[in-house]
């Protein structure tokens, strides 16, 4: 950035938590909080309006996630670098952040010194995904020598797990059974449901069982 402060907007539905970040990096001598958002819709439309250099972007919010908030401002603002921000380990987040355009993944329990490296790195153009991140990467691609498959999954705009749930409704189960064979909450597998139908463009479990079955899933 040749000295110039890094414009960031920080993008997360905890007030408390956005608000804390916020007066950290205006409290950093190389960052400049130019706008906060509480929602996917409200990141995109800061983003257009303020052009920042980075976003710090939560990953779970109610009206739209941060992977689908962060495609869409990459498909208009390719200039803007993307952080994902989150509490969440898991792999499908991860990946999915990636496609979406992200350049930069860390945790909520990360330090100080930490964050602003990341920014600074991505505000420079780089990729970073933190030391935890990318020891996972690296496991990942040792452990996964099928992740390249030489034919093309159906509906790519899905995360793994999404997907796998989609199978799962087309095979006809109800959420409490999702719930019990995936081991996860009732209040996850609605979150995936909902992102599912949103991603497939489709207003429900109907519509997204007739366009699964169609691709071959659950039959």
């Amino acid at each position: 950035m040749n000295g110039e402060m890094i414009r960031v907007l920080v993008v997360d539905d905890h007030t408390l938590f956005r608000e804390g970040l916020a007066a950290l990096l205006n409290a950093a001598p190389e960052t400049a909080v130019v706008g906060e958002a509480g929602t996917g819709s409200e990141a995109i439309s800061q983003a257009a309006e303020q052009s920042p250099d980075v976003i710090l972007m939560d990953i779970m919010m109610p009206d739209m996630n941060g992977i689908e908030a962060t495609r869409q401002i990459r498909e208009n603002n390719p200039q803007i670098g993307v952080i994902m921000l989150t509490m969440l380990e898991d792999d499908d987040s991860l990946f999915a952040a990636m496609r979406a355009g992200a350049r930069g993944y860390i945790l909520k329990g990360a330090d100080k010194a930490e964050v602003l490296k990341t920014i600074r790195s991505v505000a420079n153009g780089e990729a970073l995904f933190g030391p935890a991140i990318a020891t996972r990467l690296s496991a990942f691609f040792r452990n996964s020598v099928s992740w390249q498959s030489h034919s093309v999954a159906p509906f790519p705009e899905l995360t793994v797990r999404e997907r796998e749930v989609l199978e799962i409704i087309a095979s006809g189960s109800s959420n409490l059974e999702i719930a019990q064979k995936l081991h996860i909450s009732g209040k996850t597998v609605s979150n995936h449901i909902s992102n599912i139908f949103n991603k497939l463009q489709v207003a429900d479990r109907a519509q997204a069982i007739v366009k699964a079955r169609r691709a071959g899933l659950g039959v």
